[in-house]
């Protein structure tokens, strides 16, 4: 039977009064076009959160030897919007249930001026590095736009399609990286590296304008609501917390890295700001490209299996990274790390996959079924994303750190990369034990419920193929 959908005007928004993906006729007479509507200009909004949240990424290139600030205080300043960004992650997850998600896309999507108009008035030589701290900081508001969008366009999506959604969700919203250091690129090479200003005119009124389009083209879904028992559940639950390991991996990996590539170009191979700014862009844009693509291949062949290849392909091109590293190799080196970018764009989205269909394992474990099983697991599935999210992006805070103190006690990367080599084993060995170790084949959909005994329900999600 199809969910009769209805907007109705509230809370001063569009507000969708039922909604029901899973239900086949619903989602193709109806449900596909309007969640459709809402990925495109969620992607809008998401993209330019993660130029803003990137900006410093950028602006430290234009920051010469008359700002006064050494290379260990230059990543400290790109680290302070990826803590506050993960901080705020989760915040901005419950923010969709309590306002709507068509509000609190306009909302945070306006709040982008502020970092953007602070970042124009102070980007001078004689500002304190105090001052550059506290307006990098407030560029964490764009990390945070990721941890709405994407709990938002969970909700609008059935289990099946949601993989490709969120891939789609997250790589157009990730492309926002590259893009902006594109445009400092462009900056850098026609004006030259004193003119950081000519960067936030692009976007100011690009901010305006993703408001503007949220606000006439979005919906809120009035079904959608917090759930202070489903954020204490899913906290309390240790697959929130290993699939936020696994998510470090490779979404701190992505965010890591695109903050910090121009500074290591720089300090590493003395390249200028023009020469740094021109090789910048590529691996964010690659990683943010294939993003989709990690999540259609964990939609057919399973989150866990492409995730576990890509951590082992990741140590693979941390190897590569450590020799050239060690060797002053350029051409090696950026064969190696571009391959990290790519890598990690193709395990954001399959990790970022298994996270819904862990928790419809758990319902079906749980005796569930039919859209009783598909609710609990939206439930769940939701309130975890935040939470993995803002560890995932305090991922990329880690990685800068680390780099800081390479850098600043033996003038190179390569201890940093070795540590980040460790970890990708670690990430490995613990996909491979929790979710792929005697899992069960998934069954067909949409056949007959598939057997919801599990002894060990625990330690056996997989069998829903997450």
């Amino acid at each position: 039977m199809t969910a009769p959908t209805t907007t109705a005007a509230r809370k001063g928004g569009r507000w969708i009064e039922q909604w029901d993906p899973e239900d086949e006729t619903f989602w193709r007479e109806k449900g596909e076009r309007i969640a459709t509507r809402n990925l495109v200009f969620s992607i809008l909004s998401e993209h330019i959160g993660f130029s803003i949240w990137s900006l410093w990424s950028v602006m430290v290139l234009f920051m010469g030897p008359e700002y006064g600030v050494d290379a260990a205080g230059k990543f400290f300043l790109v680290a302070m919007p990826t803590l506050v960004g993960g901080i705020l992650r989760v915040p901005y997850t419950f923010a969709v249930a309590r306002f709507g998600g068509r509000n609190w896309t306009i909302i945070s999507a306006a709040t982008l001026l502020v970092p953007a108009i602070t970042a124009a008035a102070v980007m001078e030589p004689g500002t304190s590095y105090t001052t550059f701290m506290v307006v990098a900081a407030l560029t964490g508001v764009g990390g945070g736009n990721f941890a709405s969008s994407m709990t938002n366009i969970n909700s609008f999506y059935p289990l099946r399609k949601k993989g490709w959604a969120l891939g789609l969700n997250a790589g157009g919203g990730n492309i926002g990286v590259p893009v902006i250091q594109l445009i400092g690129l462009l900056v850098i090479g026609t004006a030259g590296a004193a003119h950081p200003r000519l960067v936030l005119a692009v976007y100011l009124p690009l901010i305006v304008v993703a408001a503007a389009l949220s606000a006439l083209f979005m919906d809120n879904l009035a079904p959608v609501r917090n759930d202070s028992g489903a954020a204490k559940e899913a906290a309390r639950d240790a697959h929130t917390w290993i699939m936020s390991l696994l998510y470090i991996g490779t979404f701190g990996s992505f965010i890591g890295y695109s903050f910090a590539f121009g500074l290591v170009l720089q300090n590493q191979f003395d390249r200028t700001p023009l020469q740094a700014a021109s090789l910048t862009f590529i691996g964010p844009l690659l990683g943010s490209l294939i993003r989709p693509v990690g999540g259609r291949l964990a939609d057919t062949r399973g989150g866990a299996k492409i995730t576990l290849w890509t951590f082992a392909a990741m140590a693979a091109a941390t190897l590569v990274v450590v020799y050239a590293s060690a060797q002053k190799s350029l051409p090696v080196f950026l064969v190696g790390f571009i391959a990290l970018f790519a890598l990690s764009g193709l395990g954001n989205g399959a990790t970022f996959k298994m996270i819904p269909g862990i928790f419809r394992a758990k319902a079906l474990a749980l005796g569930l079924k039919g859209e009783e099983a598909a609710s609990y697991g939206r439930r769940l599935s939701g309130a975890a994303m935040g939470l993995i999210g803002a560890v995932g992006a305090l991922g990329g805070l880690g990685i800068n750190l680390v780099f800081r103190e390479s850098f600043a006690s033996a003038h190179s990367g390569t201890p940093a990369f070795v540590s980040f080599l460790g970890f990708y084993a670690v990430c490995s060995a613990v996909t491979w034990a929790v979710y792929l170790r005697g899992a069960r084949p998934a069954p067909a959909p949409p056949a007959a419920e598939p057997d919801t005994h599990d002894p060990r329900p625990e330690r056996q999600p997989a069998y829903v193929d997450v």
